[in-house]
């Protein structure tokens, strides 16, 4: 037999809801662990005093008392189950595993007994039903009557409102009442809150964000009591389940966030989360309402009688003093501007997301936190309204998703690195997709395994899109530009010229019209040539001279370069952007005492820049720099020339010196166009082909003619 026994999907109930959840068995003490909050109650094996096996809704079940006077029952076991878990009892917890059966006549009158916290409901010896006096709020008397009303709880689909008992009028004992006897053993151990006695502190006038309003708080040994001007809230501390204190970005405000199960109620509004907002600026000194001597036996040194300090500080410690849980803070993350938090929004509230060891958590609208241990999986989504932006989805276990949008671009790689080491496992949509969704996705599978970063692929994929289309629009522009109106003046020409012959193009266009008369001829507008404006010469940069003297800086920039390490040791981690918004506030808060002597000083830095400036220029410096600019702009007036000379000599050589010249205006069937501009092309090429061989031909004659006799008798 192993040290150990687990058992999965293993019930418990809480107020007439069944959690499920997992349980073990080892040597030392007995854990269960709810899949639900993650709350784990721990038994040590020294305190277990009795065990048994019954016959329940769910299958079997085990029943566990300890000596602390604590039941604790489990449902969802197996008839097989039994021997292993019995042996396992005799051998390390040397408590005995007894098998005991429930009574199912459905009598309603018997016995009543009162064992610990628990009231069973007997018929003849047998145990009918068991009612636990901590899920009692409220109990009545009547004259033979006590009534039981009880916590309702939201998970629960049927709830137990109250229960009746009758109970008969006893000879025996006439000075105590028997009625009076059954309630007040009730009483003693139901979870009735009653703000009796004082309080042990007081806290004025508190921000809550939720519920929101200003809320005195009253700290009382068992429970916390809200009061604000509308609503009363009751909390007792075996309801919370955690602490948060959580920085706010702008580092001015703490938030402190407690987290409760079963939550609060208002009408039909549940507040799962109580969160305080503090200012980091506000401190107060607080005195305890009990003596020192109390305070060191009850606290063991965790708070004194008389502390000081910061609002939150002291609100935090005398909580985790009461509730006796841990107080969970940020971890190492650090977003893009240096916070421990991201801003985003959540279902269309902005808010702020802080990624801590364990889970998530997101304040304020509404509040939610996230456990690694119930994420299934993340994925990483573009914005569904800008490129600037993604998004950051969560998807639970139970099949929930959270998704936080808006998270500027620019946190992406940290967010990234975060949940890469935390091994969560990242969800790949179109990877999956492209393989034809092939497999379950594995929820316990290592995230260290999936190199694949799904964001930065689609980023990778729309910017190829992107491209293509860049390079699409560039050909088309580029088959525009080489359409250009004025080379093709040669072959208008040869169409309509009265020089020039009748075109194959006409001919076609004939030839098509007789043999389609009775379709409808497109006349195409006359498109106007637009005269290219010439560009103007971008105007040059003033180019640097090295060699030169350096400019003077500002009183500003030379306060700012001597100030710059003190705000650095004032604001240890501070970024550089914030160095300059926190630098540019000091700097108007300065005296005018204090801006005059920067002022003086970056007088004489220019007035040694102007002395410097000119023994440079004397001494023949910056003008090797002035010449070549001169230089250059010469060459590029000339340039301009050449180009200007060159496009009229090109412009005349179009025209071919035809001063009959018509429009371009022509008639074609959209059948016989593309062939006849194909056509008309072709002939051009063969047209240009013939002058430049007549010219070579009169060029070989002219040479291989002899010289006049004139010339020779010269």
């Amino acid at each position: 037999m192993g040290d150990t026994l687990e058992f999965n999907e293993i019930y418990q109930e809480v107020k007439g809801s069944w959690n499920d959840g997992r349980l073990r068995f080892s040597k030392q003490n007995v854990v269960y662990k709810s899949s639900k909050t993650g709350k784990v109650d721990s038994i040590p094996a020294g305190e277990l005093s009795l065990a048994q096996w019954r016959r329940v809704c769910l299958g079997h079940g085990i029943k566990l008392s300890t000596s602390t006077g604590h039941i604790y029952k489990y449902d969802g076991f197996r008839d097989t189950d039994f021997e292993k878990i019995s042996d396992f009892f005799k051998a390390n917890y040397s408590v005995e595993l007894t098998e005991k059966d429930m009574c199912v006549k459905g009598w309603n009158w018997g016995t009543a007994k009162f064992s610990g916290p628990l009231l069973s409901f007997d018929v003849n010896d047998i145990t009918a039903f068991e009612v636990p006096l901590s899920n009692v709020s409220q109990c009545a008397t009547g004259k033979n009557e006590v009534t039981l009303e009880f916590h309702q709880n939201d998970d629960a689909e049927v709830s137990l409102m109250e229960v009746r008992f009758y109970v008969p009028p006893s000879q025996a004992d006439e000075r105590q009442d028997p009625v009076e006897a059954f309630a007040q053993n009730v009483l003693s151990k139901a979870d009735v809150i009653q703000a009796t006695g004082d309080a042990v502190c007081i806290f004025k006038e508190l921000q809550c964000l939720t519920p929101r309003g200003r809320y005195d708080i009253r700290i009382y040994p068992t429970f916390l009591h809200l009061h604000g001007k509308t609503f009363d809230y009751k909390i007792p501390y075996t309801t919370v389940l955690r602490l948060f204190l959580l920085p706010h970005k702008d580092q001015r405000q703490m938030f402190f966030v407690i987290s409760l199960d079963p939550p609060i109620k208002q009408g039909q509004t549940r507040y799962h989360f109580l969160i305080l907002l503090f200012s980091k600026e506000e401190n107060i000194s607080l005195s305890l309402n009990m003596s020192e001597d109390d305070v060191e036996r009850r606290f063991e040194g965790k708070l004194s009688k008389n502390m000081s300090g910061s609002l939150y500080e002291l609100v935090s410690r005398v909580m985790k003093a009461l509730v006796n849980r841990k107080i969970t803070v940020p971890g190492n993350f650090q977003g893009h501007s240096g916070a421990q938090c991201i801003t985003c929004s959540y279902k269309a509230t902005s808010g702020l997301l802080y990624p801590l060891e364990r889970g998530f958590i997101y304040v304020h609208k509404p509040p939610v936190h996230l456990r690694f241990e119930e994420i299934s999986c993340v994925n990483f989504a573009r914005g569904t309204t800008t490129t600037r932006s993604f998004d950051f989805e969560i998807e639970t276990k139970q099949g929930n998703q959270y998704t936080f949008s808006n998270i500027e671009r620019e946190e992406y790689d940290k967010l990234f690195d975060f949940v890469n080491a935390k091994k969560l496992n990242i969800k790949n949509r179109g990877f999956k997709e492209k393989k034809g969704m092939k497999g379950k996705i594995d929820e316990y599978s290592d995230s260290d395994e999936d190199k694949h970063d799904a964001y930065l692929e689609r980023m990778k994929a729309e910017g190829k899109i992107r491209e293509e289309g860049n390079d699409s629009d560039d050909s088309d522009s580029g088959s525009d530009e080489s359409f250009n109106p004025g080379e093709e003046d040669d072959d208008i020409a040869e169409e309509y010229d009265s020089k020039a012959s009748a075109s194959d193009s006409s001919d076609e266009g004939e030839g098509s019209e007789d043999d389609s008369p009775k379709k409808k001829q497109k006349v195409e507008k006359p498109k106007v040539v637009k005269e290219k404006k010439e560009r103007k010469p971008r105007k040059e940069k003033k180019q640097k001279d090295k060699g030169g003297p350096k400019r003077p800086m500002s009183a500003y920039m030379l306060w700012l370069n001597s100030s710059r390490e003190r705000i650095k040791s004032e604001n240890p981690g501070i970024s550089v952007t914030e160095i300059s918004k926190k630098a540019g506030e000091m700097w108007r808060q300065l005296g005018k005492d204090e801006k005059e002597e920067w002022d003086t000083k970056a007088g004489e830095a220019k007035r040694q820049y102007d002395i410097a400036k000119k023994e440079y220029r004397e001494s023949g410096g910056g003008d090797s720099s002035i010449s070549k600019r001169e230089a250059k702009k010469s060459a590029g007036k000339k340039d301009d020339k050449k180009r200007k000379s060159s496009g009229v000599d090109k412009e005349r050589e179009r025209g071919g010196g035809n001063e009959s010249f018509k429009s371009r205006e022509f008639i074609e069937t959209s059948e016989s166009s593309s062939d006849s501009d194909h056509k008309s092309k072709s002939k051009k090429k063969k047209k240009k082909k013939e002058e430049e061989s007549e010219e070579e031909e009169e060029e070989e004659e002219a040479a291989s003619t002899p010289a006049s006799s004139e010339e020779e008798s010269d």
